[in-house]
This record gives C-alpha cells, sequence and structure tokens, in this order.
C-alpha cells in the first residue's frame, strides 16, 4: 500500500451468531468516492471506509491494495458481494444475482451513467476475476422510479424517440428508499405521508414520495437533469446545447464539460465542494456567493415543484453530504419555505449499503449459501 494512503478503518470482531450467519460486504463506487462496508443481512454496519474516487485513480490498484488488506480478518464470514448500479435501464426493476448475462446488460447502460455505471462495471468485473467464490448482486438506483406515473416519466420528444425508451428514469433511488422507509417509521400515524426526499452530496436530487412511492423526480433519463451539484450542470435550455454544437463543440466535449466543469465548480470557478465555498463566501468570494445562490435557488424551485406534485408535504428529509452536514441551508430552507407550513424538516443520514445489504441478502436463499 502506498505511503500516502490512509490505513484502512479497524475491522471489526464479529459475534459467533454474524460469524456463522456470514455478512454482506457492499460496493459503492459513487461518482466521487469509493466506498465498501461489511453489514449484516439485516443491514446493520459492521465496518466501513472509503476512498477518494475522480476517475484518476486505479480502481483495480484501489480495490487489492486497500480494499482486500482490510477485509483480510473477516474474509471467511463474506458470503456475498453486493454492488450499487446507478442505472438500470428498463432490464432491471429489482435487485438481482450478477452472471454475464446481467453483466453484460450493465455494460451496455454505461453511456447513460458514464460516471457511475463505469467504475461499478469496473469492480464487479474485478471481483467476478480476482474473488470467483463470492456470488455477485446488484441494487439498482433507479428501480424506485418505477412507479413513476406516466406524465412524469415521459419527455415531450417525438413518438419515435419514446420508442427507443428515451423516458425520465429518475436516480439515487436506493437512499430516497431508505429515506421513506425511516421517515415511514418516524411518523407512523401520519397518512397519507407526503414526502419530499432531498438527496445532496456530490450529486444531487429531489423525490416526491407518497406512502412509500416515488410520484417524482428531478434527474431523468441520465443523473445529468436536475439541480446544480457538485461538478454536474443539472437542468439546461437544449436550445444552448444546439448554440454550442452549432460552434463546433464536439459531443464529447459537451459531456465533459457538463459532468466535470459545471455545477458548483463551474460557477464559483474554485471548488464543487459547498464546504469550501461556505468558507470562501464568507470571506467575499464573489464565485462561491453565486455558487451558493444559484444552487439554493434551483433547490427552492424544484422543492416547490414536488410539493405541487404531492399537493401538498408533511415531510422534507436532508440527505446526503450536503444535506446532512450544511446547517447553514438547513436554516435558509426553513426560512424560505415557511409558506409550506405545517411541515418536519428532518436530516436522515444516507444508507445506500444498509439498503443493499438487505435487499440483495434475500438472493442468496434462505440458507444464505
Amino acid at each position: 500500500m502506498s505511503p500516502e494512503r490512509p490505513e484502512p478503518a479497524s475491522p471489526p470482531t464479529l459475534a459467533p451468531a454474524e460469524a456463522a450467519e456470514g455478512v454482506v460486504l457492499v460496493i459503492n463506487a459513487g461518482s466521487s468516492s469509493l466506498k465498501a462496508a461489511l453489514m449484516t443481512s439485516k443491514g446493520t454496519p459492521l465496518w466501513r471506509d472509503q476512498r477518494p474516487w475522480d476517475g484518476a485513480v486505479d480502481l483495480e490498484a484501489l480495490l487489492a491494495d486497500w480494499l482486500l488488506p482490510a477485509l483480510a480478518p473477516m474474509r471467511a464470514a463474506i458470503r456475498l458481494v453486493a454492488h450499487r448500479v446507478v442505472h438500470g435501464g428498463d432490464r432491471f426493476a429489482v435487485p438481482c444475482r450478477l452472471g454475464p448475462a446481467e453483466i453484460a446488460a450493465i455494460a451496455a447502460l454505461v453511456p447513460l451513467a458514464p460516471l457511475h455505471n463505469a467504475p461499478a462495471l469496473a469492480a464487479i468485473r474485478w471481483f467476478a476475476e480476482q474473488e470467483p467464490a463470492w456470488p455477485q448482486a446488484a441494487g439498482f438506483d433507479t428501480a424506485f422510479h418505477r412507479s413513476l406515473p406516466e406524465a412524469a416519466s415521459t419527455y415531450a420528444i417525438p413518438a419515435a424517440w419514446r420508442d427507443q425508451g428515451l423516458r425520465r428514469y429518475g436516480f439515487h433511488g436506493l437512499n430516497h428508499q431508505h429515506i421513506s422507509e425511516v421517515v415511514v417509521q418516524r411518523f407512523p400515524g401520519l397518512r397519507p405521508l407526503r414526502l419530499i426526499s432531498c438527496h445532496l452530496g456530490a450529486g444531487c436530487s429531489l423525490c416526491a414520495i407518497r406512502d412509500g412511492l416515488s410520484l417524482d423526480t428531478t434527474m431523468g433519463f441520465t443523473p445529468l437533469e436536475g439541480l446544480v451539484m457538485a461538478c454536474r450542470s443539472g437542468s439546461l435550455d437544449p436550445g444552448l446545447l444546439l448554440h454550442l454544437l452549432r460552434q463546433g463543440l464536439s459531443s464529447e466535449d459537451l459531456d465533459r464539460a457538463l459532468n466535470h466543469a459545471s455545477g458548483l465548480l463551474g460557477l464559483s470557478g474554485l471548488s464543487g465542494s459547498m464546504q469550501a465555498l461556505r468558507s470562501a463566501a464568507a470571506e467575499g468570494h464573489a464565485g462561491a456567493q453565486l455558487a451558493i445562490a444559484v444552487f439554493r435557488h434551483r433547490l427552492l424551485a424544484a422543492i416547490g415543484a414536488m410539493a405541487a406534485s404531492l399537493g401538498g408535504v408533511d415531510v422534507i428529509a436532508l440527505s446526503g453530504g450536503i444535506g446532512e452536514h450544511d446547517s447553514l441551508l438547513a436554516q435558509e430552507l426553513r426560512l424560505a419555505l415557511a409558506w409550506l407550513k405545517p411541515f418536519a424538516l428532518v436530516v436522515i443520514p444516507a444508507d445506500e449499503e444498509g439498503l443493499l445489504a438487505r435487499s440483495c441478502w434475500p438472493l442468496l436463499g434462505a440458507s444464505g449459501s
């Protein structure tokens, strides 16, 4: 292991019952980090760790040099590797075991979510080659949004395009589902429960949920639509893109700019980190102040749209790196959304890994073998 990398978190000591049943290794290769967790079959965390992921790091080396040594004390207890896959397209509506056909189908979806599906696929292939004795499964961020009504999932484009499957899929479904389950438990007597789930991190999306069902969301055909994100633009006028294409920009140029050089980073000219921008804005950095203002404006507008889809709101839940840790944003939302009263504003830590463990474990069968 290279000396500049931090040492992995200390591995846990399993209770006899946990060791006998076995655990799930959850791999979440996101757009900004590679997260790994060991979970019980019920989604209780036993160990978590992560490393920054920006595309410049060799994923295979990260898995071999960091993750496998960290897992060595727990190796014998691992029964399943469960992966978060962002885009499931029309093929994947529920978690599934991964075999050659499923891996090929995930590979075909990489162009729809290159920042996410590509590293997830690389991790799946690496485990298939390096640890073939460990069964693999996947859960899909798009699956939770299969309940979107036709009016919410359909783009106003020609029928020939819609026939190709060009529609709104929605993303961050694993965490939106987790948030929904937690909120339902916290507010047991509130029915129907109208929830706006706000996943605000490097990627950002909202989901309008009524009694556990996704009715509307801000991301669409890809994770590029919707809110301002760390380095992704969010929604744009399509005419702006046509204008740039006519100026001579290639589709690759647009892809790179919209996915890697836009959002908070592009607005501020400084950073895609909200924490860094808050500090800079307090010192008078105009770009940081603009980035925060645009982020907040688009977020408030989208919350209003989700409330309209629900016919009101009972609970707004904040999650993700920004949602969980930016207390100033929570204060701003309370003030700016006073017209929506009454509603509860809660903070719920993201737990895609726990949901993946709970939903993928049954794929092994009742015996866990």
